[in-house]
């Protein structure tokens, strides 16, 4: 009796779709693994995130330091060395110090 064999080394019809089942399964499977992995992760990041949140909501607010006092206005300044006057001559204030003063005001 005379065995007649198929092709030698190559695979038959279903040989060729049993494994391309294969590989489109490992690869399938493979990309699930993948997606689930970078879920798990963002889902991970976000955790973090809500953690550290009240830490930042706590943080001190900085604000700005005042700004420069607007130059004195004339009626002010008039006020202000009437004031200086009065004082220097009470005798608070001696000469130089009058005149100090009234050179930072004028200044």
């Amino acid at each position: 009796m005379i065995m007649r064999r198929g092709r030698i080394g190559r695979p038959g019809l279903l040989g060729t779709v049993a494994r391309t089942a294969v590989v489109a399964g490992t690869a399938s499977a493979t990309a699930n693994a993948v997606n689930r992995r970078s879920q798990q992760r963002t889902a991970e990041q976000e955790a973090f995130a809500a953690q550290q949140a009240p830490a930042y909501q706590q943080a001190p607010v900085y604000q700005a330091p005042p700004a420069p006092a607007a130059p004195d206005s004339g009626d002010d300044l008039v006020a202000r060395l009437e004031k200086l006057g009065s004082l220097h001559a009470s005798g608070a204030l001696s000469d130089a110090e009058f005149a100090a003063a009234k050179a930072r005001l004028l200044a």
